[in-house]
């Protein structure tokens, strides 16, 4: 009877436990700390503390790990998917993507938009409403700008009138009436709520995706890749781990109300110790399929399935613990989600491998004669020897931030100049 007790119990507390893990595994390092102080807020006997190295900017420790920002490309065709878009507009999503400029706005092109009627562009183009960034996908700017004013005010797919109050119905509708007609807002400075729908419509971003061209934001790599004498070694950042102090001050433990707070306390360092785990077994997981990868070459095809059915998790739990992830090692910080990259046609070659090879290209192309995306699909043809369609070199380029051959002949004219 007391074996099956203890076994109950350990099953009770793994239970808990992984009822914690699961929410803390799909955020960032950056994020964790202050989720951890959100669950232990009303905890009087727990608090939260995390240390930085003292040697942070010490070379070949966490000093580059700021170096990675995905593109708006990247993240627009990660948003691609259900249940937002059905099976049959995932193409005309992502030939969207393809018309989108670097500011955000949408340019019909009928080389990339042939296949699909102005009917059915419009009718995806305007899902884009629901992504992010706000307002991203639009014609103009004021279609943007409404787009992010509905987003704001919460109105979304809904009637404005029904879930505003009065007065913040009428400085929206005044907002989306001063948008509409922008060049004669000195017609309305007398109307009632000016001041308000203003304040609203100062609060949207012009152009859509402002944050997009910014500087890359620095990020806390979770895995480091170490390579010393040849040989490849992988440890956890733990000097960036959030960590759980209990202090009962001379109390009993074992009254009810201060045993309730330590077991909180406890359940959420064990969820911590799972999340450790299983992000390290990912990592060692990661070196065995990429080895290669981190000597120079290519990250290959690879599957979170390949991953789960190792680990003995669902594919979904996978997903979940590499999202807003990172990995350093010599050569570079990237996302762990870069190292499952797909596999293109019945080639051993992976998406993520025909990106660098067209980085690569771009990088040593004659500044005077600029590559085609054109002349970018012969080279892969002759390289890999896979057969690609024009529109996908230009998904690549644009994931990479590559401008088109014309826009880069400018550029390299303005260097040179």
């Amino acid at each position: 009877m007391m074996k099956l007790r203890q076994s109950q119990a350990t099953k009770t507390k793994l239970n808990q436990a992984l009822r914690n893990w699961l929410p803390l595994l799909q955020i960032s390092s950056d994020e964790l700390r202050q989720r951890i102080s959100e669950l232990l807020v009303d905890n009087p006997f727990a608090s939260v503390e995390q240390k930085k190295p003292d040697d942070f900017n010490s070379p070949g420790d966490y000093s580059d790990a700021a170096i990675y920002k995905p593109s708006l490309y990247e993240s627009l065709f990660a948003q691609v998917n259900a249940p937002l878009f059905k099976k049959d507009e995932e193409k005309v999503a992502n030939a969207i993507i393809e018309c989108i400029s670097d500011e955000g706005y949408f340019e019909w092109d009928d080389e990339i938009l042939a296949a699909f009627s102005h009917e059915k562009v419009e009718s995806v183009r305007l899902k884009f409403s629901q992504l992010e960034p706000v307002g991203v996908g639009a014609k103009d700017y004021k279609e943007s700008l409404l787009w992010q004013l509905d987003d704001l005010c919460g109105v979304v797919g809904c009637d404005a009138d029904e879930i505003l109050g009065c007065d913040e119905y009428e400085a929206y509708s005044l907002a989306r009436t001063l948008i509409s007609h922008f060049e004669e807002l000195g017609e309305y400075t007398d109307e009632t709520g000016y001041d308000e729908a203003m304040g609203l419509i100062k609060r949207l971003k012009n152009p859509p995706a402002m944050e997009f061209m910014a500087e890359a934001v620095p990020i806390t790599p979770d895995l480091v890749v170490s390579i010393k004498g040849g040989e490849i070694s992988i440890t956890l950042s733990d000097d960036f781990y959030p960590e759980i102090c209990i202090d009962t001050d001379g109390l009993d433990e074992k009254m009810d109300f201060v045993a309730a707070y330590i077991k909180e306390a406890k359940d959420l360092i064990d969820a911590l110790s799972l999340r450790k785990a299983t992000l390290y077994k990912i990592g060692l997981m990661i070196i065995e399929y990429q080895y290669d990868y981190f000597f120079g070459g290519a990250i290959k095809p690879m599957k979170l399935k390949d991953i789960a059915a190792d680990l003995g998790r669902s594919a979904s739990t996978i997903s979940r613990a590499i999202a807003n992830k990172y990995l350093q090692s010599p050569r570079g910080t990237e996302p762990l989600k870069s190292f499952f990259a797909s596999e293109v046609g019945d080639e051993e070659v992976s998406n993520a491998a025909l990106k660098d090879f067209v980085r690569e290209l771009v990088k040593g192309e004659n500044h005077a004669k600029p590559l085609s995306d054109e002349a970018i699909l012969l080279a892969i043809k002759e390289k890999f020897g896979i057969e690609l369609v024009r529109r996908t070199i230009t998904k690549y380029r644009k994931a990479l931030n590559i401008a088109g051959s014309s826009e880069r002949k400018k550029l390299y004219a303005m260097a040179s100049g």
